[in-house]
């Protein structure tokens, strides 16, 4: 071609240059031209000078190239799944837009090696490519929910009483005006503050607080288990709907690493376990990978406030002057974070906890006490105060619940609950002159001979642990867990609306009440229901029925608003004061103790399941070593 566009007669260059020449200096620059071009291609780290030259592919980008371009949109607006992922996302999959599109679906399969035969084949037939091989060192995993179901002893909702049986349908009816409490709570959240954390019912509106790192919806995923429990349907499937739709994890707030793992995690955990539903399962692990950073101390104890923006983390300000973690508050995490490594495959989350036992197996503990302040810098004790109550409560009630999760073979739980047990009966355990079983706080060997409304869970955890005791202490625990739980019903019967005060005291001859106006509210707990359906169930002794309809009585007459339930500030004034705040954990604990109190015992039954501090119900760990994850717990 270039030969035929040349005239046949060309006079000399002014350079001087002939035909012939000129033929073979333009045929050397061609050449040249072509190599450079063609080393575009063959020289490495090329592809953005491909980019210059090359028209943009009409197919999706691979995650390589995602990844590569800083603040791509693609790569901005997807969340890591949790690892390992499941084989199709769950709805309600959290980025900018909350409704995938098919295109970003196989992306997001394609960043994602689904471990296990079904797993791989599954996402090839989504991705329509050839199943991908597992990457090198990841950790097996699969969870069967029909096998897990297939394991437990017991119905999870329990089977039905004889309706002809007139007791039974007192008891019926008892638990039918329970279950009215819970719809008359959640109507009223959904009218006036559907999304936020909790309800004001007072001025019938939404509070978000500032404990969850900007997380929302606090009560609806605190109610999951309650509505499902109590068959609740349509509220159930309102519920989940939410989290499908609006619960976001992409925040940026500062969180309490105790209260997200509680509540949140807790509740996302117990409603997957009881339902199968794949979004709650997703959620969980998501989060839990979010609570991580709060780990990164030279102790690997954490702190209590993780920043999800940054990963940053630091203890509370008023915790010895942002020096120390809190004991219930890291003590209270082995139970949820194993169920995130049996749920992901994912062991970071076991290794975390069983970091924290190993801590403190290897501290010394004054008189065999618990501190409830410890450096996570140094890993020594910061101050010698003990309470059951609050700052050290679920720290023990965690030791005697994960050696019953893991089917009674977690023996350094065990043993660990029974030698703190015998240290709090020693130097904490206290009889007021009118008789009453009470525990009191140790400061560096003084008592304050009170008790708060949060150590009277402790009736209920030592009559749970009672049968695993040795054979010689076990009528002796049955009998301290009845005491105590006496002591604490005292403090509601003692008061003017039956309601218990925050903390009561045993001095200058007034036993079970408060001294001070400062402790006299009322929250809406529930740690004396807890003990009374532990108690219960333990017994089966008619006055823990009767003492729980006492609460429901009073919780009926006080502490019911027009719009919604609110905790009251005086016990012991007939005319309550509110306090505008319908608690999460209103519906997650006070509401399922009632209603589990007035069921048959296979509802939920102890053999299956135990429950966390925010009353959600965890699965006991049935399945052997040789199936799937079993034996991990």
């Amino acid at each position: 071609m270039l030969i035929r566009k040349v005239p046949v007669f060309v006079p000399a260059s002014p350079w001087g240059l002939r035909l012939p020449q000129k033929f073979l200096f333009l045929l050397f620059l061609s050449g040249l031209v072509t190599l450079c071009f063609g080393a575009l291609f063959l020289l490495p780290n090329s592809s953005r000078l491909k980019r210059l030259f090359l028209a943009p592919r009409t197919q999706q980008p691979g995650p390589e190239v995602v990844a590569e371009v800083a603040g791509h949109p693609l790569a901005r607006e997807q969340e890591s799944p949790p690892n390992p992922a499941p084989a199709v996302p769950a709805p309600g999959e959290d980025d900018a837009s909350s409704q995938a599109s098919t295109r970003r679906r196989k992306v997001w399969l394609r960043r994602t090696q689904p471990t296990g035969t079904r797993e791989m084949a599954t996402a090839a037939r989504s991705s329509g490519s050839t199943a991908l091989r597992p990457q090198e060192g990841a950790i097996p995993f699969s969870f069967d929910f029909n096998a897990f179901r297939s394991r437990l002893r017991h119905p999870v909702l329990g089977t039905r009483a004889d309706e002809s049986k007139e007791p039974q349908s007192l008891v019926r009816a008892q638990r039918e005006k329970i279950k009215e409490m819970m719809q008359f709570a959640w109507h009223s959240y959904k009218l006036y503050a559907m999304g936020k954390n909790e309800l004001r019912p007072l001025t019938k509106d939404g509070y978000e607080g500032n404990m969850f790192g900007g997380l929302s919806g606090a009560t609806i995923i605190d109610s999951l288990d309650t509505l499902y429990l109590m068959e609740l349907q349509e509220e159930f499937q309102e519920a989940k709907a939410w989290v499908e739709e609006n619960f976001h994890l992409n925040v940026s707030g500062e969180a309490s690493l105790f209260e997200v793992n509680i509540r949140y995690i807790g509740g996302l955990l117990s409603a997957f376990y009881l339902t199968g539903e794949e979004v709650f399962r997703v959620k969980a692990i998501k989060l839990g990978e979010k609570l991580l950073p709060a780990f990164n101390t030279p102790t690997g104890i954490p702190k209590g406030v993780v920043n999800f923006k940054s990963g940053s983390n630091r203890s509370w300000g008023w915790a010895m002057a942002g020096s120390s973690s809190i004991l219930a508050e890291f003590g209270s995490l082995h139970l949820e974070f194993l169920h995130l490594t049996e749920l992901s495959g994912n062991q970071v989350f076991a290794e975390k906890v069983r970091n924290i036992r190993k801590v403190l197996r290897k501290i010394n503990k004054p008189f065999g006490l618990y501190p409830n302040f410890l450096s996570p810098v140094s890993g020594n004790w910061m101050q010698h105060h003990v309470s059951v109550g609050g700052l050290g409560d679920s720290f023990y009630e965690y030791l005697i619940k994960s050696w019953l999760m893991s089917a009674k073979t977690d023996v350094e739980a065990k043993d660990m609950y029974y030698e703190a047990l015998e240290a709090i009966e020693t130097y904490l355990l206290n009889v007021s002159p009118g008789g009453l079983t009470y525990i009191a706080e140790w400061r560096g060997g003084i008592l304050d001979h009170k008790m708060g409304h949060l150590a009277c869970f402790s009736g209920g955890m030592i009559a749970l642990g009672a049968e695993d005791a040795k054979e010689e202490k076990r009528a002796h625990y049955r009998e301290l867990a009845a005491q105590i739980t006496k002591t604490c019903h005292e403090s509601y019967a003692r008061s003017d609306t039956k309601l218990g005060p925050e903390a009561f005291w045993f001095n200058s001859g007034r036993e079970a009440v408060a001294t001070q106006l400062s402790e006299s509210y009322y929250l809406l707990r529930p740690e004396v229901v807890e003990s009374y359906m532990y108690l219960w169930r333990q017994t089966h002794d008619p006055i823990y029925r009767a003492w729980g309809w006492e609460v429901v009585t009073a919780l009926e007459k006080y502490c019911r608003t027009d719009a919604g339930f609110s905790g009251i500030q005086d016990v012991y004034s007939s005319v309550p004061n509110h306090d505008n705040k319908q608690q999460t954990f209103f519906l997650a604990e006070t509401l399922k103790y009632l209603y589990l109190l007035f069921s048959e015992d296979d509802m939920l039954s102890l053999e299956d399941w135990v429950f966390n501090t925010e009353a959600h119900p965890l699965p006991v760990n049935h399945s052997d070593s040789s199936s799937g994850a079993g034996g991990r717990l």
